[in-house]
């Protein structure tokens, strides 16, 4: 049986929302990073700069719940880079989404962030064990016989 055209057509109504994007009137480096880009810093410059647009496009709902739901992994996409994409699937994001099935923007920011602060905690905590653990032991890694120096009284 054959397809009619109208099988074939894309439905506008589910994309329209790109024509609306504030990213349409940049250039597409601001919000993916060039191949030969592999500096962390300027990496971090041109996400920032994206992140900034996004944070008042009338559209960045419908942009990060397109992302998310499609899996992007490139680019900056509804205010969220690449890194924050991948750590909102391994969260969860899909239990933000509203009656129109559209992601609830400040309440994914506020999941990244305290994933993040949960992050340093264990890389501070993993920090100072690692300290400890290396003036306790000797170029061997074996413990160090320590003799307390506490004064006694007369």
């Amino acid at each position: 049986m054959a397809r009619s055209k109208t099988q074939l057509q894309p439905i506008s109504e589910a994309w329209d929302w790109q024509l609306h994007g504030l990213c349409r009137e940049r250039s597409g480096a601001q919000f993916f990073h060039p191949d030969d880009d592999l500096g962390r810093i300027s990496r971090r410059l041109r996400e920032a700069a994206a992140k900034r647009v996004c944070d008042s496009c009338p559209v960045r709902r419908q942009c990060a719940t397109h992302a998310l739901t499609v899996g992007e992994e490139y680019g900056v996409w509804g205010g969220f880079s690449e890194n924050d994409r991948s750590l909102l699937r391994d969260l969860g994001w899909r239990d933000t989404l509203d009656p129109v099935r559209l992601a609830d923007v400040p309440t994914l920011e506020r999941r990244l962030a305290r994933a993040r602060l949960s992050a340093q905690r264990v890389k501070a905590a993993t920090q100072e064990l690692n300290q400890r653990h290396d003036t306790n032991t000797d170029h061997n890694g074996r413990l160090r016989m320590t003799v307390g120096s506490g004064s006694r009284a007369s």
